[in-house]
């Protein structure tokens, strides 16, 4: 069995800053790709940021420059720092995870439970 927790979320002003993290537990054998998404409230879930295994990143253009996706690998946890915070980002997060429960079975997708993070203007 695999285990996303994802932390970090909450209410801030407009102009700060929240470090979210996604923790993975389980029967782990390898991650790959490693992804945030979000789903604002009446909107469809959008991709906010991706992390290759190589530490590739790619960032959806509304959050380029504001917001930074790291992972650390001997964790299992990855982390999506946000700054600059606007009320447009108002939503649910969800972390992505394309693992490997084990080395005789294909890569899957999980995601975490969600976490809210609130701006007020």
């Amino acid at each position: 069995q695999v285990q996303l927790v994802e932390s970090g979320g909450g209410l801030v002003q407009a102009g700060g800053s929240l470090r979210l993290s996604c923790a993975a537990s389980g029967s782990i054998f390898s991650i790959y790709a490693m992804a945030w998404y979000r789903q604002a409230p009446g909107k469809q879930r959008e991709l906010v940021a991706v992390i290759t295994t190589d530490g590739s990143t790619n960032y959806a253009d509304s959050v380029q420059g504001r917001f930074t996706i790291s992972r650390d690998n001997a964790k299992n946890t990855m982390y999506l720092q946000m700054s600059s915070l606007k009320p447009e980002d108002t939503a649910v997060y969800y972390c992505n995870l394309d693992l490997q429960r084990y080395s005789w079975v294909g890569d899957a997708d999980y995601w975490g439970q969600g976490t809210q993070v609130t701006v007020s203007s």
